[in-house]
């Protein structure tokens, strides 16, 4: 077992051509919390706390240096590029879940462990060097293509959606849908179909095509914020 966690290390360190100086931490901050507790060794958790902090001081640094200074498009920036979906989007493309060190068949493709995993490898990082290595291995790489995680995330489509509704009918309804993995439970395939919109009577409000649904994803938060999309471009296109 251990020696896979070695290759492991090795290959990573090869990914984001760095070599750390304390490949403990390293092997810290890509141990899940399961499996540390199940071998007693440390895991990532304080890592993934101090690599949050390192990646936003970094990102407002970066928005900063950039010009944009109107407070709300600020905000909603640094949402987006500091939420979990895109660190689980970047971690994916990284492809993390390759060297990440996990319990048995613990399933974290898609999940939040992704997530904390990057956090992790960049608090790894700061502590083995300085910010500015952190910047230059992961964020400039990674994070490179603003405008593209942008827009392709979807952060915004349940209160967008949400906002529509309330406009219309002058009060928050609720949004239920169901989910079915074609998948495995190592590599699922998430589709959110079947969406219903209640009213506060918990009344059906609007009935929507069957045919609304999601494309495959790994996570089901994924699945379901294109479906929010897809029902409000399908209620907006209705009303013209």
């Amino acid at each position: 077992m251990f020696e896979s966690f070695t290759e492991k290390l090795k290959d990573f360190q090869k990914l984001i051509n760095y070599r750390f100086q304390n490949e403990d931490l390293l092997r810290q901050a890509l141990t899940t919390p399961k499996l540390g507790n199940e071998l007693g060794i440390s895991h990532y958790d304080v890592l993934e706390i101090i690599g949050d902090s390192v990646i936003k001081l970094i990102l407002s640094l970066k928005l900063y240096h950039k010009g944009e200074r109107d407070p709300g498009e600020l905000t909603k920036m640094k949402q987006i590029l500091e939420s979990n979906k895109t660190f689980i989007m970047i971690a994916q493309k990284m492809e993390l879940d390759k060297y990440i060190l996990t319990s048995g068949k613990q399933q974290i493709i898609g999940t939040k462990t992704m997530a904390d995993s990057l956090e992790a490898i960049c608090g790894a990082i700061y502590l083995d060097s300085n910010l500015e290595t952190v910047e230059e291995k992961i964020i400039n790489i990674y994070f490179q293509d603003w405008d593209a995680i942008i827009k392709e995330s979807t952060i915004f489509n349940k209160n967008k959606l949400l906002e529509f509704l309330q406009g219309k009918y002058k009060f928050t309804p609720k949004i239920v849908c169901d989910f079915k993995n074609f998948g495995s439970d190592h590599k699922p395939r998430w589709v959110a179909t079947n969406p219903k919109i209640y009213n506060q009577r918990n009344q059906l409000l609007l009935k929507l095509p069957l045919e609304l649904k999601s494309k495959f994803y790994k996570s089901q938060n994924q699945a379901e914020e294109e479906l929010y999309l897809k029902i409000l471009r399908y209620l907006k296109k209705k009303e013209v």
